[in-house]
């Protein structure tokens, strides 16, 4: 049991009081580690538990950060930006983390079963589009969402997309993951009812320029209801996707 359901069994057993239950709640609402500050009340407040950003840290940091957030009963654990290497260091470290390497990110703990029959729907514009959404899908999937993935149907052939118009139009929402022009979120939102959620990729020749020329074409859609987050954020993407899936009825 966690310490936030621990606190409101002693409250409604009458061991505490509301007054104390309140103090105790405003007292923990992190762990500082020293290299970090852990945030225990983020689904709390939020809905959904905090995630580790894995570049920038050592192994040694990230197996530290899942011990205090599983001691604090966080049953799945996201780490995002992992490489191979310290996938491989936090293994012989004796955390059990499940490697994906196509995304770039490893879950501890196991992936919850989605509820309901609302899926969200991921789709690239090409196969070098794929990582960046796997890490749309991943994220998406540890926050309890269903996930469909449609890869490889960029503009370069609409044939492809328009065969699967049955899935765009049942989607509670729609990911768009695109480089070069990044027209792929701008057909899907024409086809949709559901919120579009572009993600702009670094994938693409000279004049795409890491993914300005994607994520300029996606912020000036001409189809209403799409919405943008940041080159290659697939992690923003998939959480944004998740939050709105949750709130279908």
């Amino acid at each position: 049991m966690n310490d936030t359901k621990q606190l409101l069994h002693e409250l409604y057993s009458h061991n505490i009081t509301p007054e104390e239950a309140y103090l105790r709640l405003r007292e923990s609402p992190f762990e500082d580690i020293g290299y970090a500050k852990i945030d225990l009340h983020r689904k709390i407040r939020q809905g959904a538990s905090e995630v580790i950003y894995g570049a920038g840290k050592t192994p040694e940091q990230i197996a530290g950060i899942i011990t205090v957030m599983s001691e604090h009963g966080q049953k799945t654990i996201l780490i995002t930006r992992l490489s191979q290497d310290k996938a491989d260091s936090l293994h012989r470290l004796g955390c059990n983390i499940d490697y994906h390497p196509d995304s770039r990110c490893a879950v501890y703990g196991e992936i919850p079963q989605p509820e309901g029959s609302s899926f969200i729907l991921i789709a690239t514009g090409g196969t070098s589009d794929i990582p960046v959404a796997e890490e749309a899908a991943l994220t998406a999937e540890v926050l309890g969402s269903r996930v469909k993935r449609l890869y490889d149907v960029g503009v370069a052939g609409l044939h492809r997309v328009l065969s699967h118009v049955d899935d765009i139009m049942s989607a509670s929402v729609i990911i768009a993951v695109a480089g070069m022009e990044g027209a792929l979120a701008s057909v899907l939102g024409g086809l949709a009812e559901c919120p579009v959620i572009a993600v702009p990729t670094s994938v693409g020749y000279g004049a795409s320029f890491g993914g300005v020329s994607a994520l300029l074409a996606m912020l000036n859609s001409c189809a209403s209801g799409v919405s943008v987050v940041n080159i290659d954020n697939g992690f923003g993407a998939g959480y944004l996707a998740a939050m709105i899936d949750r709130r279908r009825p």
